[in-house]
């Protein structure tokens, strides 16, 4: 296939309110202090409520909460969810690994009968599980011919681990490569052709991913990815230093405020309120190492930019206010590989797989599924 080289900007109407692209304050680690507030399920039964309500420090009680709210999410007004396609293949698993952690992962699979063209390995955010909106996402790339993954990385969704906390974000890196690393090689995946999807916090874990592994990956897709923070956001050096020194003492301390940045993910209010019923996903304040370690990998990745070798694509909102769109310009620039794509989606926020409206929700999966037909 020959090399391609793509910038593309796709219009849409501006959300009222929205800054526009470039201006504003990123969303950081070290934001005002406050400790997150307790769930708005508007509508949730009383039962839900009190599940919601409980510590979800370990992964025992994530995963009574998750079977607790899984008979409500079919019913929840989302197209991730009322549109999903039907017939695709599931399978869930909690596997432990070398390093003794047990790994919760998933399989969607293309319709029986229907052949299988490639396998995409799915990377999520911080804070989230691959078991609530990725579901719908997962069902509608599967259903146009794809096996797709997903596992919770450890200390995240149902995997072991205390909530939210990353010790190494290398550690968890090498985590997702050796449990891809298992289910690529197994026969029905085996000859397929092997691509990333990170989002967010995500994007920078499939990055890494595909640093230590280049040769290993037929292509890398990145959403709004979690590449580089920018200089006005991220402390000084000498608070940095003093952070790192700090977490070696008090490693899972709640010490850095993490401000509620689903109103600035989500463009569509009504969608919104509906992610509150991820109710495994971690939305308290960030633990100190777990800072430091995001502030250090994504140094780590800005010095690397020019070693992607990988066919690229990246979608982005270009009214992102977590992460920044200008970073993916930056990377779509230094990236090496001279099969990129950039795709920035105008007037759209953080969330553009889950918080948009439901035609560009649509789109954004669709230019996903495009560019992985288009490199089959």
């Amino acid at each position: 296939m020959a090399a391609i080289s793509q910038l593309q900007r796709v219009a849409g109407p501006r959300h009222a309110g929205a800054p526009p692209p470039g201006t504003g304050r990123r969303a950081s680690v070290a934001v005002a202090a406050g400790k997150a507030p307790p769930r708005r399920l508007e509508g949730a039964s009383e039962e839900l409520r009190a599940a919601a309500a409980q510590s979800l420090d370990w992964a025992p009680a994530r995963r009574r909460v998750r079977d607790v709210f899984a008979p409500v999410l079919p019913t929840l007004d989302h197209c991730l969810f009322k549109m999903a396609p039907k017939g695709i293949q599931m399978e869930e698993n909690l596997e432990i690994n070398s390093k003794g952690v047990e790994i919760f992962w998933k399989s969607w699979l293309p319709r029986e009968g229907t052949a299988t063209k490639a396998a995409l390995f799915f990377c999520h955010g911080y804070g989230d599980t691959c078991t609530f909106f990725f579901e719908g996402i997962a069902k509608r790339i599967a259903a146009a011919g794809y096996a797709v993954y997903a596992m919770d990385y450890p200390c995240f969704g149902l995997s072991y681990g205390l909530h939210g906390y990353i010790a190494s974000f290398d550690g968890m890196v090498d985590h997702v490569i050796e449990q891809y690393a298992i289910i690529r090689g197994r026969a029905d995946v085996r000859e397929l052709p092997h691509f990333l999807l990170g989002q967010s916090m995500g994007g920078a874990v499939a990055l890494k991913v595909h640093l230590k592994q280049p040769k290993e990956w037929d292509g890398v897709l990145l959403v709004a990815p979690m590449c580089k923070i920018s200089e006005d956001v991220t402390p000084p050096v000498p608070v940095l230093k003093a952070l790192s020194m700090l977490s070696c003492l008090l490693p899972e301390a709640k010490l850095f405020p993490q401000k509620d940045i689903g109103d600035l993910g989500f463009r569509d209010p009504v969608k919104r309120k509906l992610c509150e019923y991820n109710a495994i996903s971690y939305n308290d304040q960030m633990r100190l190492r777990t800072a430091v370690e995001l502030l250090k990998a994504t140094k780590d990745i800005e010095s690397q930019l020019e070693k992607i070798c990988s066919p690229l694509l990246i979608l982005h909102g270009a009214a992102d206010q977590v992460t920044d769109p200008h970073v993916s310009e930056f990377l779509y620039e230094k990236a090496s590989t001279q099969d990129k794509t950039l795709k920035l989606y105008e007037g759209a926020y953080h969330s553009i797989l889950e918080g948009e409206p439901d035609d560009r929700i649509s789109a954004a999966i669709n230019d996903i599924i495009s560019w992985l037909d288009s490199h089959c």
